[in-house]
């Protein structure tokens, strides 16, 4: 893929509806889902005789962070839970703790 090409796919792909979802809507309420997203490339060329050519990568990642929820001319932030993280912070301090107490008799 050239540099162009490279340039191009980021353009179109890191846009606003990548951090904001389409929102949904039922009975009167709208969620619009958000995401953390970040993304990078990078690329190059050579034109040593015999060896020119080039190229160039390009990777997104997106995790959601929440949805903003409106209601009857409110509007109010519901964060994600991240049950992954929660767990993995769970089992150190389980395994912290356990280890404290044995260490005291």
């Amino acid at each position: 893929m050239g540099l162009e090409k490279v340039v191009g796919v980021m353009r179109d792909n890191l846009t606003v509806r990548r951090v904001y979802g389409e929102p949904v809507e039922k009975d009167g309420v709208v969620v619009i889902p958000a995401a953390s997203v970040i993304g990078g490339g990078g690329g190059g060329h050579g034109t040593e005789q015999g060896k020119e050519g080039e190229g160039g990568g390009f990777v997104l990642a997106a995790r959601p962070v929440g949805a903003y929820v409106l209601k009857g001319g409110d509007v109010r932030w519901v964060p994600a839970v991240d049950v992954t993280f929660l767990g993995a912070v769970f089992a150190i301090m389980v395994a912290t703790i356990h280890k404290s107490r044995r260490r005291k008799g």
